[in-house]
């Protein structure tokens, strides 16, 4: 009996030991912010010294030389705030690069209200990862021979993200031809009627088409972000970003996804 008890006290001493070493070997990071502190790593979950941003935990998906790095925001005058502000949220918790182009370096504004300084022009935006684009007033991107010259131009590209009416901008550039997508639902009608070669999906959060991504109107833009998260570091990472958010009502998986790539289906 006490031999067996003896063995049982050293088995929970060893496993206590082996959880403690486990947690040590685990780094965190504070999330993209432009401050100095993109270099410093922390060897427990809290909040960096240096920005007040919570820490993130130092993945694999984070460490490695993964295909997705940078994300590029085309805004153009009269974006809407939240289909922008909500995806940038997003990424930027979950650990990614977000900077922010438009045709010009001039202030732009967006719903009349706010005033942003874009980081770049379409001159001489790096090179990003995935590409993203948004509504309110998308026409001034779409119509423009520039822009749309731009988005063509982009090589390597692993995604395209776009919410609201931002799509249009995918389908004059020709992303969306023979795809599946979706938008605001006010412009539905105008998506089917102008590009007859994608199929346009109602009723859809979100549409995934591997790699095109777009999304209905405005918080829409919050559930494909969060379904790209999902997609790229898993859907646990995802729901750590949704519950920081405190973005209750996300729905994992609540849209159409033409792809193998299913996080979701790996965690019924």
């Amino acid at each position: 009996m006490k031999k067996q008890l003896l063995i049982l006290v050293v088995t929970l001493c060893m496993l206590t030991n082996y959880a403690q070493q486990t947690e040590t070997e685990k780094h965190y990071v504070c999330p993209p912010c432009n401050s100095d502190c993109h270099d410093k790593t922390y060897n427990k979950k809290g909040i960096c010294d240096v920005c007040n941003m919570p820490l993130i935990e130092l993945t694999k998906e984070l460490a490695s030389n993964n295909r997705v790095k940078k994300i590029a925001f085309y805004l153009q005058s009269g974006v809407e705030v939240l289909d922008f502000a909500g995806p940038l949220e997003v990424f930027a918790y979950a650990g990614y690069e977000v900077f922010t182009v438009s045709k010009t370096k001039d202030p732009i504004i967006s719903q009349g209200v706010l005033k942003v300084v874009p980081d770049y022009s379409i001159e001489n935006a790096p090179k990003a990862d995935m590409l993203a684009f948004f509504g309110g007033n998308a026409s001034v991107a779409y119509k423009d021979k520039k822009v749309i010259d731009w988005v063509k131009a982009q090589t390597d590209i692993a995604y395209y993200f776009s919410v609201c009416t931002g799509a249009f901008v995918l389908a004059e550039a020709g992303m969306l031809d023979g795809k599946t997508a979706t938008t605001f639902h006010n412009a539905l009608d105008g998506l089917e009627r102008n590009y007859p070669k994608i199929d346009v999906k109602r009723d859809a959060r979100f549409v995934d088409n591997g790699t095109v991504i777009t999304t209905a109107g405005v918080s829409a833009g919050i559930d494909g972000a969060l379904h790209m998260v999902a997609r790229l570091q898993g859907i646990e990472r995802a729901k750590e970003v949704a519950f920081y958010m405190e973005y209750d009502k996300w729905k994992p998986g609540e849209g159409l996804i033409l792809t193998e790539n299913n996080p979701y289906q790996k965690n019924k």
